[in-house]
């Protein structure tokens, strides 16, 4: 892939990312917001974590990709 082409692919995963975040926040204001009470409050920093991983698991990835790119650019110029 030619640098033009990384950098788009990086920028999709980046928006990605993000947007899976604010669907994850979505998902919980529109599930939970509604019948919150105690309990709900209590737990609600754990279930906002769980739909948050599935965003955190794709940046993760994406920061992996990205170090292993900016690794292999290095050793090209070398």
């Amino acid at each position: 892939m030619n640098a033009r082409v990384k950098k788009i692919y990086s920028i999709f995963w980046l928006a990605a990312c993000i947007l899976l975040s604010l669907v994850g926040i979505a998902a919980f204001i529109f599930l939970f917001i509604p019948i919150i009470n105690v309990f709900w409050f209590i737990v609600s920093p754990i279930v906002l974590a769980m739909y948050q991983l599935p965003a955190v698991y794709l940046y993760w990835r994406w920061k992996r990709w990205k170090a292993r790119s900016l690794d292999t650019n290095e050793r090209q110029e070398s």
